[in-house]
């Protein structure tokens, strides 16, 4: 116990270190001039933060007013997309599953470019993107129980809905203005944080906060499920109940991600598999260390993004450039484990 406490207290002070770090790291956009690379201390950084003097009025907005949101953003999505991802690949049984699996930020794609398409300010974009994302796993589960309501079937369900809101998002994009929409929604669906402020924050920690928050409640019976469904109806465990529970509460924490910051693939599949092969499989730490380490490495991604070019790279591509070697290193691993390929 004493152990665990002190892994928790040294994880939080890790974050801490690294949030006051990043901080200090970034660009200052001056009107009518580029980008200059402005680095704030890390004591300047604890002064703007706890409101202290000796800081200039410039370096108090950068940090509380730009970077600081965005900071919390990363931080939660990265969380977010990193604890679902571990809760689906439970549910399903399945190593390769992510949070897009039931057709959530497809159809949130929808809604965002839809938004973007009807001129809609950014606030109802979002709103339209996190309804539309939990329309689509309502869909998929409708679909599912329809068929018989089988994991098979709800991944087939899920893969035939985002199957369908892909084409609607080509038809969207389709349409689109050239000129003046289509760029916006391309940007979108390339994920990136740069729009977020405290106004946007807000709805996002408190989304992910309550299907975070479902998920840990759930963490040991998470355990049985996987194992067989007669198994974990022997121990008592409502098998379809908790599987709805835990999809409603991954899906809030994906549909929130993708509503604020666009497509982000692969977090949500590669942080739990490192996570598992640091504290194992059991739900109780593989969930918080999955979350731990899917928002460390969604910040520091986020840094890199609007600090390392004068423009910003979609924070989308830099995920899809580290997830996929990564994964065909895992791929590697586990086929040379198994014995060579098949």
């Amino acid at each position: 116990m004493r152990k665990r406490a002190l892994i928790v207290a040294g994880s939080l002070l890790l974050c801490l270190a690294v949030l006051v770090l990043v901080l200090g790291i970034g660009r200052w956009y001056r009107p009518m001039a580029g980008g200059d690379r402005l680095w704030i201390s890390p004591g300047n950084v604890i002064r703007s933060l706890v409101g202290a003097e000796g800081v200039s009025d410039r370096d108090r907005v950068v940090v509380t007013g730009l970077r600081l949101p965005r900071a919390l953003a990363a931080l939660c999505i990265g969380a977010a997309l990193a604890s679902a991802g571990a809760a689906f690949q439970g549910l399903f049984r399945n190593p390769l599953v992510e949070p897009r699996i039931l057709g959530v930020s497809s159809a949130a794609a929808v809604g965002a470019a839809g938004g973007i398409l009807l001129g809609m300010p950014q606030p109802s974009i979002q709103m339209a993107a996190f309804v539309m994302g939990l329309g689509g796993m309502g869909l998929s589960w409708a679909l599912a129980r329809r068929f018989g309501a089988s994991l098979l079937v709800l991944v087939i369900a899920g893969i035939v809905v985002s199957s369908g809101f892909d084409a609607l998002l080509g038809l969207t994009r389709y349409v689109a203005d050239p000129h003046s929409v289509l760029p916006g929604i391309t940007h979108w669906l390339l994920g990136g944080l740069g729009t977020v402020r405290w106004a946007a924050l807000w709805p996002l920690l408190a989304a992910c906060g309550v299907g975070f928050t479902a998920l840990m409640l759930l963490r040991w019976r998470l355990n049985a499920l996987s194992l067989d469904e007669r198994e974990a109806h022997a121990l008592g465990v409502p098998v379809r109940r908790l599987r709805l529970v835990v999809i409603l509460a991954g899906t809030l924490l994906t549909a929130a991600s993708v509503a604020t910051a666009g497509v982000i693939s692969w977090v949500g599949l590669l942080v739990p598999h490192a996570a598992r092969a640091l504290v194992g499989p059991g739900h109780a730490r593989l969930l918080p260390a999955s979350a731990l380490l899917g928002a460390l490495l969604v910040l520091c991604l986020d840094t890199i993004a609007r600090s390392a070019v004068p423009g910003e790279i979609p924070l989308g591509i830099l995920t899809g450039l580290l997830g996929a070697p990564l994964f065909a290193l895992l791929l590697l691993r586990r086929l040379a484990g198994a014995g060579g390929w098949r």
